[in-house]
């Protein structure tokens, strides 16, 4: 007869083998623009059993969880030899983030974290904090990582230790296990979103960027960010201009910030975007998107009204509800885009697109007026081609 540790353990591993074989299939809602997923592809339970548990029944007789796991969110993402890769943000129970890669042969399922935790070098003494990783395979051969760089701020009042700081942090890898740690990038603002474009800029590496006054809140932060930086060994921004706009009463107008790196087509670099509003409830982040010109990539060429995602069902709940946030996508060779995002801080799921959707979905979509007047006669617009269409089709 099995001993209570060896028949838990075994529980443990048939549940988790069960989840990471699952299949995942499409959700029935599809506005023709993405199609969601029925089931998140990474969620705390993924994270494998020997991160969590001591396997030793000698020192662990009740078979406990030694190290607690929070969530799993907010990923980075990239195809790389053949599979689909998202660099993960864990959250211990402890507050503490790390970085984590799971990897998917299809993209929308059957995702499994590789044998260890990323251990980046820790070459900042202040740093509290990592996460939210942008991920960009760089023109000139390396594979950068952008994230949150975050410590406790240092002008904070005796006793307070809720101020913190925020900087972009900079690794580069060229295998995803070996990495090299650059300076943080440096800027006269706070940064918590910044992503490298992939292709260089006049010569120069471009970054879009989001400035802000403090921690949370944009302040005087106009919006999304494009600064040209000389050197990525001595990542500098000397100037600034913002390409993408907050709003009054809009789905943006607290603050925004660029997701993943933009996808290069033949009309236009594609952007996915978060957008936060204040509501009754709290902060509610939504995701959108924007396109920029092919030929300068901070010059805005059009940008459809509202957000693209916004949470629904289970994705309104979690440790940080009412938000989705995304900062990985992969495009196909053949055009599909696989958008990966977290809901609530909790759990990643993934949304398939194309490259050709997305483009119709920008370049025709109305865009924000920003008054109801506005938005009622585009519907009546709406309403009456509809019926000419229907009158003249018989």
């Amino acid at each position: 007869m099995k001993d209570q540790f060896q028949q838990r353990w075994e529980e443990l591993e048939q549940r988790q083998e069960a989840l990471l074989a699952r299949i995942n299939t499409p959700s029935p809602q599809h506005n023709g623009i993405v199609q969601r997923y029925q089931y998140p592809v990474i969620t705390r339970e993924h994270i494998p059993l020997i991160w969590r548990y001591d396997q030793d029944p000698r020192s662990n007789p009740y078979c406990q969880e030694r190290i607690g796991m929070n969530t799993t969110m907010n990923a980075g993402a990239i195809k790389w030899n053949g599979r689909y890769l998202m660099m993960v943000r864990v959250e211990g129970t402890d507050r503490k983030s790390f970085f984590a890669i799971a990897e998917s042969p299809n993209g929308i399922d059957q995702f499994r974290f590789w044998p260890r935790p990323v251990e980046l070098p820790d070459t900042e003494p202040h740093e509290t904090n990592v996460y939210d990783i942008r991920l960009t395979a760089h023109e000139d051969g390396w594979i950068y990582g952008v994230f949150c760089s975050e410590r406790h701020h240092p002008n904070a009042a005796p006793g307070d230790l809720s101020t913190a700081m925020a900087s972009a942090g900079i690794v580069r890898t060229k295998d995803f296990l070996h990495w090299e740690r650059l300076p943080n990038l440096q800027s006269t603002s706070q940064q918590r979103n910044v992503v490298l474009h992939p292709e260089l800029v006049e010569g120069k590496y471009a970054f879009y960027t989001r400035p802000q006054d403090d921690f949370i809140l944009a302040g005087t932060g106009g919006g999304i960010g494009w600064a040209l930086v000389n050197d990525i060994l001595k990542p500098v921004i000397e100037n600034e201009t913002i390409i993408n706009k907050r709003y009054y009463h809009t789905i943006k107008e607290l603050k925004n910030g660029e997701g993943p790196h933009p996808i290069k087509t033949p009309k236009g670099w594609l952007h996915l975007a978060h957008g936060v509003r204040n509501c009754a409830a709290g902060l509610r982040y939504v995701l959108y998107m924007y396109l920029t010109a092919l030929d300068a990539p901070s010059e805005l060429i059009a940008e459809p009204a509202g957000y693209l995602l916004a949470p629904e069902d289970m994705e309104r709940v979690g440790d940080v509800s009412n938000v989705l946030f995304s900062n990985g996508w992969i495009c196909d060779d053949d055009g599909t885009v696989y958008i990966y995002y977290a809901s609530s801080d909790t759990r990643m799921h993934v949304a398939l697109s194309s490259v050709n959707q997305l483009l119709d979905y920008c370049l025709h979509a109305p865009v924000d007026e920003l008054r109801s007047a506005a938005s009622v006669m585009r519907i009546n617009e709406l309403i009456d081609r509809n019926l000419a269409y229907r009158e003249k089709a018989g």
